[in-house]
């Protein structure tokens, strides 16, 4: 297991917290909401974190045995991204709510891929080459507990940003997660041997 670090612990929160990247997607978390009406905050961070933990231990072990690359993961990952910030710039919906799920259809877009996407199970793979698994794991602990502060909220942030604040940002949010969708896409095309 290797031993605490406070300093790696640091290391890989803030990694981790740059990856993830939970205000910037406070847009697309409010957008869900109005359209499913309730997101289960608690069910979505849980979500998130089974994967991120499950990852931590098996990743490379799970993507094997699908016989899928980092580099494949990465990049369905990054499609799904970018589809989120085209309906966001350009006000389209191309994920349909489910109206026979009871707000748990909420929990699926955010705990993957917004919170445990392809960018942050990709990273966590990376992480381990150099940190200890302990540290990782508290940094992982940590940054849900920001999630889950962030995504209870959202609520008060919509009533104080308003309508309009809430479409400027979601359109530089859109063109953000759109720039984040290619770069993954592109590194993982170069470290694929594809470009």
């Amino acid at each position: 297991m290797g031993t605490f670090d406070f300093k790696e612990v640091l290391s890989v929160t803030l990694i981790l917290f740059s990856v993830i990247d939970i205000l910037g997607s406070i847009p697309i978390v409010i957008n869900l909401r109005q359209k499913v009406g309730h997101i289960e905050s608690e069910k979505a961070t849980l979500a998130a974190g089974v994967l991120m933990i499950l990852f931590l231990f098996l990743g490379k072990s799970i993507l094997n045995l699908f016989g899928i690359g980092v580099e494949d993961f990465a990049i369905a990952g990054a499609l799904i991204i970018f589809a989120l910030g085209a309906e966001m710039i350009l006000g389209i919906e191309l994920f349909k709510p489910d109206p026979d799920a009871s707000g748990g259809a909420s929990i699926v877009p955010i705990a993957f891929p917004l919170i445990a996407g392809a960018g942050t199970l990709t990273t966590i793979l990376t992480l381990k080459a150099e940190f200890e698994q302990i540290n990782i794991g508290i940094g992982i602990i940590i940054n849900l507990i920001i999630v889950y502060i962030v995504l209870k909220s959202t609520s008060w942030l919509e009533r104080k940003l308003g309508k309009t604040g809430l479409d400027v940002l979601r359109r530089i949010f859109g063109i953000i997660l759109l720039s984040i969708a290619i770069k993954i896409f592109k590194s993982a095309m170069s470290t694929g041997g594809l470009v």
